[in-house]
């Protein structure tokens, strides 16, 4: 071999065995979900007195979605006189008139609620929430986003796990209120699926770190303040504030049984969006935390599982450099011999894919009663969860040379059934190269599987078609939904905006 195949394949080994470590690793979430299923957390008595609870509301334009929350928050069942609602509303459209009114309209009925609205966005969401402590009364803060519909008991069957002192938040678990919209919306359910039922369950029954996600979840007052209170130098404030008073001494609960509906974006770009700020966050909360982790006195199980928690995202990066390597690795060891890339790459790229299969699967069997109807779709959320490199890899640059950037809120148009339509309606986000990077990448994989077909190595072709969807599917639908939503907007008479303007 010449010295630039030889690196060619080493790059492409290496990439590709870490990717089947972090394969593996899901293999071990699965693991300690299973050991510890029956280990459910145990409510203690209800907390007497009955303390004060705070419900924040942080909105950001959210004209669709924004009255139906308050509406809906002002349902939930806890004593009139120890319930405080916040509307933290820092819109500059026509969310705050419809804000303002619902808190209006909810006060004249009894219900203790202020509206508050912000002239800048300083600190984005995580200035919102620490602006509205510095008023708030309660002992204890709830927080949901714009998209939620909380259930009426969602306070009563949350605060008893407060009877423990050391606890210092409870996360529900997130619902889908429109999951079979579209393929992509079932994707996003079942990826969601999976990060509460095994990632929470798992990590949490288990005395590992699992952070608060945001939203559908109470914080005691005392951890929030002891941790350091809400910090908007990562775009994930809620994964910085949770590994934060975790380290401190504060435990979490997860609630698997409580579950807190809301909307999935239905559009590829807004879900881009939003994927793209949790990976972000995420790398930057690894760089601000993770060393700090590591020094500090924890067992090593807890030190392991938070390395991979926060360092998950780089695979983005590996994932777009094997797809590169792929075709060039194959025809270099093809002309070697192709028993011996059929013995190597299989069984990597088997450790490396299968785990999902098994991860996702093991999580709808779990929850859904129809979980085998549902892993028909498994194919197409690693193809999903592929499609997504190139975008999660620039978030992940961003993170890595402090790229600053704007908190993107991620649109919802009120969703909730197939009647309901999303195209033409305001915040919208322009397409950029990326999609056309995407669908390059997308011909370059067809390219790859014609190549594998004429020559005759049909062990590769599945994991091939598995690339060459993901990039045809994420790029081609972010192209044409931005054209739909653009044609009908202008056909309407309206600007189209960008996504968080």
């Amino acid at each position: 071999m010449t010295p630039a195949e030889t690196l060619t394949l080493a790059a492409y080994f290496f990439v590709l065995i870490i990717l089947a470590v972090y394969g593996w690793h899901r293999y071990y979430l699965v693991y300690l979900y299973m050991r510890n299923r029956d280990r459910e957390p145990i409510a203690g008595p209800p907390l007497d007195p009955t303390p004060i609870v705070t419900i924040q509301l942080p909105l950001y334009n959210e004209m669709y979605v924004a009255d139906r929350l308050i509406e809906a928050v002002c349902r939930i069942e806890y004593p009139r006189d120890r319930l405080e609602i916040q509307v933290l509303d820092d819109s500059t459209d026509e969310t705050r008139g419809i804000a303002e009114l619902a808190a209006r309209r909810l006060a004249a009925e009894g219900v203790d609620i202020k509206y508050q609205h912000r002239a800048d966005r300083h600190g984005y969401k995580a200035g919102a929430l620490e602006a509205g402590l510095r008023t708030a009364r309660g002992e204890f803060v709830a927080i949901f986003d714009a998209d939620f519909i909380p259930p009426r008991d969602f306070l009563t069957r949350l605060m008893p796990h407060f009877g423990d002192p050391g606890v210092g938040m409870v996360q529900a678990r997130w619902g889908h209120i429109n999951q079979d919209y579209s393929l992509l919306t079932k994707i996003q359910s079942i990826l969601l699926d999976g990060h509460f039922v095994l990632e929470h369950g798992g990590r949490n029954r288990s005395g590992l770190f699992f952070n608060f996600n945001g939203t559908a979840g109470v914080w005691r007052r005392a951890a929030i303040d002891e941790a350091g209170g809400w910090q908007h130098d990562t775009l994930t404030e809620d994964l910085d504030l949770s590994y934060r008073a975790q380290l401190i001494g504060w435990r979490f609960v997860f609630l698997s049984d409580v579950i807190a509906p809301a909307e999935v974006p239905v559009e590829m770009n807004a879900f881009k969006s939003q994927q793209h700020r949790w990976a972000k966050g995420s790398i930057q909360t690894c760089r601000k935390l993770l060393p700090r982790i590591l020094a500090a006195k924890l067992p090593l199980a807890v030190k392991v599982e938070a390395f991979f928690h926060l360092t998950a995202n780089f695979n983005y990066i590996l994932m777009c450099v094997l797809s590169v390597l792929m075709f060039p690795s194959m025809v270099i060891r093809y002309n070697m011999g192709w028993y011996e890339m059929m013995l190597i790459d299989v069984p990597l790229f088997f450790a490396a894919t299968f785990s999902v299969c098994n991860f996702y699967m093991i999580c709808q069997r779990e929850i859904h009663r129809d979980w085998r109807a549902r892993i028909k779709y498994l194919p197409f959320l690693m193809s999903i969860g592929i499609g997504l490199s190139i975008n999660n890899s620039r978030a992940v640059f961003e993170a890595l040379f402090n790229r600053p950037s704007e908190f993107m809120r991620t649109p919802k148009y009120r969703i909730e059934g197939a009647a309901d339509e999303w195209v033409g309606k305001k915040y919208r986000q322009s397409v950029a190269v990326q999609p056309l990077i995407e669908l390059a990448l997308g011909l370059y994989f067809t390219w790859t599987v014609f190549y594998a077909l004429a020559n005759q190595i049909y062990g590769t072709v599945p994991f091939l078609v598995l690339f060459q969807i993901g990039f045809l599917y994420t790029g081609i639908l972010s192209i044409v939904q931005q054209y739909a939503g653009d044609s009908d907007v202008v056909a309407a008479g309206l600007e189209p905006r960008r996504q968080g303007s």
